[in-house]
């Protein structure tokens, strides 16, 4: 079905007669265009030349108030109000002037020109329930209200205002009127009046006395948006209270007000309304719906309870009339503010009016008038467009009481269900008729069959949903049938009702028709499901039966014979035996119809009686003379054994007190055995069910089966003693599950294990052994099989770890164990839980973990709780089998002792772990002479350059900690031994240089340059050649002398530049005058003397607050330290939440406070202090400077500049020629300098 629709909800008309007259009226007796309206009884329209035209209900232009000379005096008519009785009708003016007429004569009652401050315009005249109160809004944003006396014969008016436009101009008022009906709800007697200012909405009472009842802002809104009022008294938890919906701008806001029980007033906010629209006009038009109007002049009909938009209707036609030259207050000079007329740009407050469920639109030249549509007009509505579905969607939400703004429909449900049905009835008949007419009549079949199958089964559903089986089977069908494409596609689309089980019962011809439909088709898959669902009460029995025979379609002939017939035997006389018969006989005996639905209570014992009859019955009905006996159980038995004797199990269960059940289960075991056990037909894993299956049942303590135990013995014999080996498995997974059931009490436990142990049943040995606790006799039984060799370790694992075992089936275990150890990669898994074991320090645990074959690549964390002299073991042994692990599991390890390791790995010859040992030691000299021993095969350049770069790295991390002369003497040893290398070694002299270049420059940072240049003549390499082959190397390390120079100069001056830059500035700040923002003191708030000769103590803050100094000291706001007070801001720190005798310690230990302050006399002549320290105020100034620069220190810039250029730069190892490499004269040269930080002044 469709999604939910609302159809037109509004029914728009235009008051024609009105409208003429208005027209006429503006040409005739020049009235003008019209400026407002107002509705009761009668409808009264005010125009732009001062006159108001009276309408009654049939638009007969009853009155004519006023002349175009008093138009000419007063202006526009600016607003209109009708009273409750409709007696008295009050018109504002665009000059201000408000008059009163009485509408049975016409006559003009009262003229009031001082009600309200002159030079302003009427906005708003409303009449309040009282009848001598009512309320006015000029376009000064004041609020007054007017009350009606007549004394002594003469009438007059009392004015008092309510709020003042130099408060918050108002621009919208809206009075609650209770109605006749409510004239006694105990909200009316306060005489509630909603006002809508620019910021906020106000909630007052006029009676008894003013009340300001509820304030509530609007929040951000944009300027130009109207503020909109609306009341209507809504039903809320079945009491009925008056609700304020407002708005400004997108989102409508409610407050219901009501009174409790004890008579307290309460206004209550409850859920608002989001829109995505900018609102010009709100009214109710009953109390769950809303008609809003946009700035686009598009009316929204909302549902208020569910917030849903119901229907838009496009008013731009209309040509509505805007109230913005009220607002402007044009005919008095414009003398408004610019905010106000903002909002009167967009305000049509006396255009719209709403009266009895009736809202009337006034535009330039007609009048129209939106009423809410009844539910059957809405329908029809949709129907005149030819809309079925939407109009059947519609009714359908009527019907079930789910429909928005709903009019003209019955309280009662039953009532209303019954007339909107009879309603759809009549759209379904003639959606068949106007759907066979509009049939494609020419095209292809797939364009008639979609045409139908978008029409058809909504015309089901609503039957159904109707529950008028009747209409569809016996009206609709009937027409459809006409046509053959209609007709097929209705037949069709049963199928999923029928199947779901919303249609279970067809009519005759209609059973008749979807049969052969069907079959013809070949749909006998859709006919089988759709007869299993349905009463067969109606069908031919036998046509079914057979049409069901001759296309193999079982379950439904199983379904006939069963509901029929009650015939439950005959199924499994002719059906083929599969899992088909295996679920029928288990639903059988367990009592449930096949396939769906339970078999009638009265038929349940007889349905299993005939059920057993039948299985164990000693030949078939048509039995040739070479059947073996019992087939039926024989053929089920083939077809799946274990699955037929689980439906055994399962019928088994509900024998209990049923003595003929019980003889029926007896006699079949005794078949069961006598069908497997003498034939050799079926596999050792049928057999096996079978004996699983009365373990089973003789386990049970209420059993009452009798199985000769000879016949055991034979299955025990037929599995362990195989002619073959081809299912090894198989008998033993067999054997195993007869044990777990509780078989084993039928065995003789002794010649179990034997004939289990030579046939190599180990799992049965394992099995039997865990039964006596003989846990280390199971781990033979996974050393011989060789399937689970690779989980004794795990099976170990968890005999020595878990509880539940005794300390002394353990130890057993642990020697077992050690006896056989010598299988997997895996076995050392098994150390990890050994620490807990009895005898983890004994000879056999050293002599397992000692053996070489045993050590294999393992995990650290086996280990990691064992002690030194096993780690040491651990060490050893891995020296000889895994030497390039070592290394890291020394990192890794804490475990050992440094000596006995140092002399293992000496021992094995490891002279990176030896380093690595000595380093850890702290003998740097050893491991840097060990290190030295790696370089014996002399002829690999790779392998010099290894050792090489390993004896840079240690010089490198030990030179930090070690003095001047330590330093020298390691670098130079390690550079004498490069040297001692002989140049023979190499192919190329050059290649020793280069060396000679990476030792010196690494030199560079921690040894002095005059030792290094001697070091560099000393060198053989070099001494016996010319002073042009070490040119490049001083060269190189004078060019570093002078880049580090220069970089400690500039960092020098910038360092010195950013102080003398920060104090300048700090003095700037603290030496600045102070300007106070108020004469007077913030603590007792009287102003401070401006007289010379007063001498009293002022303290002004650099915030601009100013306190008397006594008043800062009665405050306790100073902290005294050491004969001097450091004030702070009391208001300021105030406002941060803490007192400041609670920060006096905070100030003290960070050394700042709230404000800088000034003390002075009174005459501005300053204290100064004795000493020319930084106090609080001036230490809190530094800080905050401090804060200002956020970006790293010129410091680290140069740092960073120093690591980014450190591939270019020159040295030892890269010696560049002055005057051509120089990296002052390279281009990509740069320092990195940061700019001063900005401070404000």
């Amino acid at each position: 079905m469709n999604a939910t629709v609302h159809g037109s909800v509004l029914r728009r008309n235009v008051l024609k007669g009105i409208s003429a007259q208005i027209v006429s009226a503006a040409d005739k007796v020049d009235a003008g265009l019209p400026t407002a309206i107002t509705v009761s009884n009668v409808i009264a329209v005010g125009t732009s030349h001062g006159l108001v035209l009276v309408f009654d209900q049939n638009q007969a232009l009853r009155l004519c108030l006023g002349t175009t000379a008093t138009g000419a005096e007063y202006g526009a008519v600016s607003a209109l109000s009708i009273n409750h009785d409709c007696t008295r009708l009050l018109c504002g003016f665009a000059k201000g002037q408000i008059t009163m007429w009485d509408l049975a004569n016409g006559k003009l009652l009262r003229t009031i020109t001082d009600a309200h401050p002159p030079g302003t315009a009427i906005l708003h005249v409303k009449f309040t329930d009282h009848p001598a109160l009512a309320v006015c809004n000029d376009s000064g944003g004041s609020v007054f209200e007017l009350s009606f006396r007549r004394v002594m014969g003469m009438r007059t008016c009392e004015s008092r205002c309510l709020f003042s436009g130099s408060k918050g101009e108002v621009c919208c008022v809206e009075p609650l009127h209770a109605g006749l009906e409510l004239k006694d709800h105990p909200i009316s007697q306060y005489s509630l009046l909603a006002m809508a200012s620019l910021t906020k909405i106000l909630l007052i009472g006029l009676k008894p006395s003013l009340k300001v009842w509820m304030t509530f802002p609007y929040g951000k809104t944009d300027p130009a948006s109207v503020p909109l009022l609306a009341w209507q008294f809504v039903a809320v938890q079945k009491t009925i209270n008056p609700v304020l919906a407002f708005c400004r701008g997108d989102t409508i806001h409610f407050l219901l007000v009501k009174k409790d029980e004890s008579g307290t007033i309460h206004v209550i906010k409850q859920r608002q309304l989001q829109l995505n629209c900018d609102l010009i006009s709100l009214s109710w038009i009953n109390p769950r719906t809303l008609v809003l109007m946009d700035s686009t002049e598009k009316l929204r009909v909302v549902d208020r309870p569910s917030q849903e938009e119901l229907e838009t209707v496009d008013m731009a036609e209309l040509q509505l009339v805007y109230n913005s030259s009220h607002f402007k207050s044009l005919a008095t000079g414009g003398n408004v503010s610019q905010a106000l007329a903002l909002v009167g740009e967009k305000t049509c407050y006396q255009s719209v009016c709403s009266y009895a469920g009736q809202i009337m639109y006034l535009g330039t030249k007609s009048v129209h008038i939106m009423t809410l549509r009844n539910w059957r007009e809405r329908v029809d509505h949709l129907l005149k467009q030819e809309k079925f579905m939407e109009a059947l969607s519609l009714a359908w939400s009527f019907h079930e009481g789910t429909a928005k703004a709903v009019l003209g429909q019955s309280f009662y449900p039953a009532k209303r269900k019954g007339v909107v049905a009879d309603k759809m009835v009549e759209i379904l008949l003639q959606y068949v008729d106007r759907s066979l007419k509009k049939c494609p009549e020419q095209g292809k079949i797939q364009v008639m069959e979609q045409h139908f199958q978008d029409i058809v089964p909504v015309m089901v559903d609503y039957c159904l949903l109707l529950q008028r089986t009747d209409l569809l089977f016996n009206q609709i069908y009937p027409r459809l049938v006409e046509n053959s494409v209609a007709r097929g596609v209705f037949l069709e689309s049963l199928e999923p009702y029928i199947l779901s089980e919303r249609i279970g019962c067809l009519t005759a011809a209609v059973m008749r028709d979807l049969l052969s439909y069907f079959q013809e088709n070949g749909m006998m898959d859709s006919v089988e499901g759709c007869l299993v669902h349905m009463d067969i009460t109606n069908l031919d029995i036998q046509q079914v039966v057979q049409m069901c025979w001759d296309n193999q379609l079982y379950d439904a002939m199983i379904y006939v014979f069963n509901s029929g017939m009650n015939d439950y035997i005959s199924p499994m006389e002719h059906v083929v035996m599969g899992n088909k018969m295996l679920v029928y006989i288990s639903c059988c005996l367990a009592g449930r119809a096949y396939p769906l639905g339970d078999i009638p209570e009265d038929l349940v014992p007889q349905v299993k009686n005939q059920v057993f009859e039948f299985l164990i019955r000693l030949h078939s009905v048509e039995a040739a003379q070479e059947e073996e006996v019992y087939p039926y159980i024989r053929t089920l038995l083939h077809f799946d054994t274990r699955e037929f004797l689980n439906v055994l199990a399962l019928t088994f269960e509900d024998f209990k007190n049923d003595k003929q059940a019980l003889e029926y289960q007896q006699r079949i075991v005794d078949i069961l055995l006598k069908v497997m056990v003498d034939n050799s037909d079926f596999t050792p894993s049928q057999v096996g069910c079978l004996f699983t299956f009365l373990a089973r049942q003789l386990a049970k303590p209420d059993n009452t089966l009798f199985v000769n135990r000879k016949l055991f013995d034979q299955v025990l014999e037929f599995l362990c003693s195989p002619d073959d080996d081809s299912r090894h498995t198989e008998r033993q997974q067999v054997l195993l599950e007869l044990l777990q059931v509780g078989g084993v009490v039928q065995f003789d436990e002794e010649r179990l294990l034997d004939l289990a142990e030579k046939a190599e049943f180990y799992q049965i040995c394992e099995f039997m052994y865990d039964r006596k606790h003989l846990y280390n006799k199971i781990v033979d039984c996974y050393l011989k099989d060789p399937l689970r060799k690779e989980e004794l370790f795990n099976y170990i694992h968890n005999i020595l770890s878990m509880p539940g075992y005794s300390s002394e089936e353990k130890q057993l275990v642990w020697v077992k164990a050690l006896q056989h150890v010598k299988v997997s990669q895996t076995r050392l898994q098994m150390i990890c839980p050994l620490e807990h074991t009895p005898g983890r320090e004994s000879s056999g645990f050293r002599k397992l973990i000692s053996d070489p074959n045993l050590i294999r690549p393992f995990s650290l964390s086996n280990f990691a709780q064992l002690g030194p002299d096993l780690h040491e073991l651990l060490v050893d042994l891995q020296c000889q089998f895994s030497p390039q692990q070592v290394t890291a599991f020394l990192k890794t390890s804490q475990d050992y002792r440094l000596e006995e390791a140092i002399q293992i790995t000496e021992k094995h010859k490891l002279h990176e772990a030896t380093a690595y040992l000595l380093e850890k030691k702290g003998d740097v000299q050893g491991a840097f002479e060990v290190l030295l021993q790696s370089d014996e095969v002399q002829s690999l350049l790779r392998r010099v350059e290894e050792a090489l770069h390993d004896i840079i790295a240690l010089c490198q991390r030990s030179s930090h900690g070690l003095n001047q002369q330590q330093r020298e003497k390691h670098w130079c040893i390690m550079n004498l031994a490069k040297c001692s290398v002989s140049p023979d070694c190499f192919s190329l002299s050059s290649a020793l240089k280069e060396l000679t270049m990476k030792v010196l420059n690494s030199m560079s940072s921690f040894i002095a340059p005059p030792a290094i240049i001697q070091r560099i003549l000393q060198d053989p390499v070099y001494g016996k050649g010319k002073l042009a082959e070490i040119q490049g190397l001083i060269l190189g390390m004078l060019e570093t002398f002078n880049y580090e120079q220069t970089l400690l100069e500039t960092t020098t001056n910038l360092l010195n530049s950013d102080l003398h830059w920060s104090l300048s500035h700090l003095r700037k700040a603290v030496s600045r005058g102070l300007h106070p923002r108020q004469y007077h003191c913030n603590i007792c708030l009287q102003q401070y003397k401006r007289r010379q000769e007063s001498e009293e103590e002022i303290i002004i803050f650099s915030c601009g607050h100013l306190y008397h100094c006594q008043c800062l000291q009665r405050k306790e706001v100073g902290v005294l330290s050491e004969r001097q007070y450091s004030w702070s801001c009391y208001k300021c720190t105030s406002n941060q939440g803490s007192r400041p005798a609670d920060r006096s310690s905070e100030e003290s230990s960070r050394s700042r406070s709230t404000s800088l302050a000034q003390v002075s006399r009174s005459h501005f002549t300053i204290n100064m202090l004795s000493e020319a320290t930084l106090d609080a105020q001036q230490t809190q100034a530094w800080d905050h400077f401090r804060t200002l620069y956020r970006g790293p220190s010129r410091l680290a810039v140069l740092t960073e500049l120093t690591h980014s250029h450190g591939n270019e730069r020159p040295g030892l190892s890269n010696p560049v020629h002055p005057g051509t490499g120089s990296i002052y004269h390279s281009e990509n040269f740069q320092l990195k300098l940061s700019p001063p930080p900005l401070v404000e002044e």
